[in-house]
């Protein structure tokens, strides 16, 4: 055990008792397993591409609106929060937070709406098993193998992102018959804290971007009960702050709330489950890393709010509905016709119309930004545009 894992709790994934990687590789002189493995994912196409990918609002309609790849990065940063005052592996935890959006298609859940209709009958499509496709098999960087050839912590961490899978489907479902990922199992600590750092900064942020486009006012936002109890305490501490630097200081406020309460709850679970490793976190048949009662129902608050006045509002379901139409049609072109496809892709596609094609069509349209989709519907529809 290294000097930095005896500083870890004693129910932390360490990275020397990791259970290694698919293909065998010789370890990293200078880095830790977790460690690469969060390299990896930075230097992946699919990471690189998070960038024009929408979290609510679709690329064109502001520079300051947060895409996939800033909220991955505020996970990553929250989490690392998390993890280090819990004495977990900090790094895991990164490189969880850092995938953990890998397989969203473009324009946000619209895209995984329209793709999931598309696929009913070839097994769906879900987003966190789009990542852990990505992670074996979709990334072609390395000569020895498909994918990034990650450690199983990892891909146990991105395959359970919500929880134990009990009816694994899809991809999920397949990986895990060549490769155990012990689906039915909690996953470690640090996955859990990824978990709770995307929620954390999902609903924060939102609330922040939803402001931002003016789709609610501050008003409406101090009348929930965290981000209301954070406005006034700006406000006493600082009369006559301008509404430009407010929101930002109650959101920042928030998330040091939600975070302070992540410790301390999972801290109290923690010591009276006692586990003696990562093992019995898995085995404990219950989330040790998660909100007190209190917290979870101001987080609630603010979820509903933001799900009637911001993810249902007629402004992003009009947004939204172009999108879905955009891949639904995407879709039926290439399905139909795969010689259409891009070389390496049509290869792959086969026949038209046949489960294979369906699956690589999926696959194809899931990878592409919200930019590059609609290039790309503009010049399979448009007599006009370019081929």
């Amino acid at each position: 055990m290294s000097l930095p894992e005896r500083r870890l709790a004693p129910w932390a994934v360490l990275a020397s008792a990791s259970r290694g990687r698919l293909h065998a590789e010789p370890e990293d002189t200078t880095r830790s397993p977790f460690q690469r493995d969060r390299d990896r994912i930075l230097h992946s196409r699919a990471f690189r591409r998070l960038q024009y990918k929408t979290q609510v609002f679709v690329f064109h309609e502001g520079d300051h609106f947060r895409t996939r790849l800033t909220h991955s990065i505020e996970v990553a940063q929250i989490a690392r929060s998390i993890a280090r005052r819990l004495r977990l592996d900090e790094d895991l935890a990164e490189a969880l937070a850092l995938a953990h959006d890998l397989g969203h298609p473009p324009f946000g859940h619209a895209g995984e709406e329209a793709l999931d209709a598309a696929m009913r009958s070839h097994g769906g499509f879900d987003h966190n098993g789009q990542s852990l496709k990505h992670v074996t098999m979709l990334e072609r960087r390395y000569a020895g193998f498909d994918g990034l050839n990650l450690t199983w912590e990892t891909l146990e961490g991105i395959a359970k992102h919500n929880g134990p899978v009990r009816a694994p489907k899809g991809y999920i479902a397949e990986y895990d018959f060549r490769h155990s990922l012990d689906l039915s199992s909690h996953a470690g600590a640090e996955a859990q804290v990824a978990a709770i750092a995307d929620d954390i900064a999902y609903n924060n942020h939102d609330l922040e971007d939803g402001l931002r486009a003016q789709l609610f006012t501050l008003e409406e936002v101090g009348a929930l009960p965290l981000p209301g109890e954070a406005l006034q305490q700006v406000k006493l501490q600082h009369p006559g702050v301008s509404a430009e630097r407010l929101a930002p200081e109650m959101v920042r406020r928030v998330i040091g709330r939600m975070i302070h309460d992540v410790v301390a709850e999972s801290t109290r679970r923690l010591t009276a489950l006692d586990p003696a490793d990562a093992d019995g976190i898995r085995a404990a048949g219950r989330t040790m890393v998660g909100f007190s009662a209190q917290m979870s129902e101001a987080n609630r608050a603010v979820r509903e709010f933001l799900f009637e006045r911001m993810y249902r509002h007629w402004r992003v379901n009009r947004t939204m509905g172009k999108s879905k139409r955009v891949l639904q049609m995407l879709f039926q072109l290439l399905h139909g016709g795969p010689q259409m496809l891009p070389d390496g892709w049509r290869e792959r596609a086969g026949s038209a119309g046949t489960p294979q094609c369906a699956r690589v069509v999926c696959d194809y349209i899931a990878g592409m930004t919200d930019r590059y989709a609609l290039e790309e519907y503009k010049r399979m529809t448009d007599p006009d545009a370019a081929g």
